[in-house]
């Protein structure tokens, strides 16, 4: 059984990936509303890969015997003034969640629950490549700033970008 607290941080991660999915889904709409279907699609597919992390944790909660307690999400922003500044709040939103995921491997490491910290190092990893890819957003985005045609460019390449399932999900259904 994991402790109180775990089974708490767990909890509130949930609502934090649900949120994150949530604002993501916002900056896809607003994308969408300014004429770029490409990054609206790119921040579509990071509001399902949200949702999937928000599903493992779920999961995992259950598979542990504990409650699954799903919490009031809160607003989220719904208009940026560029392309720039959605990918700037994404890459300081990934950090604040990175920080969240190091703090329930430090309760798991802390209480001993080493099946807790065995499942969280997916978490981990994911977090490196999800900060790696908001700051390759930047940095594309940097790189067309003030270009059109760049800009047209990116969009559609970001089009391209396709959901891909959480791997710890592949196996949930078997």
């Amino acid at each position: 059984m994991l402790s109180e607290k775990l089974q708490t941080a767990i909890n509130e991660q949930i609502n934090a990936e649900i949120w994150s999915a949530y604002l993501y889904l916002s900056m896809s709409l607003d994308a969408e509303t300014k004429g770029l279907k490409g990054v609206a699609n790119w921040f579509y597919v990071q509001w399902q890969e949200e949702l999937d992390h928000a599903r493992i944790f779920m999961n995992y909660l259950n598979s542990r015997d504990c409650k699954v307690n799903l919490l009031p999400i809160a607003e989220v922003r719904t208009s940026w003034e560029s392309v720039m500044e959605m990918f700037q709040e994404t890459l300081k939103h990934e950090r604040k969640v990175t920080s969240m995921i190091n703090n329930l491997a430090a309760i798991a490491a802390e209480d001993r629950d080493f099946a807790s910290s065995n499942m969280l190092v997916w978490f981990i990893n994911e977090q490196v490549e999800e900060e790696e890819s908001a700051r390759d957003m930047i940095f594309a985005t940097e790189s067309v700033e003030g270009n059109k045609y760049g800009m047209y460019q990116l969009d559609k390449e970001l089009a391209t970008r396709t959901y891909v399932q959480a791997s710890p999900l592949a196996n949930a259904a078997e």
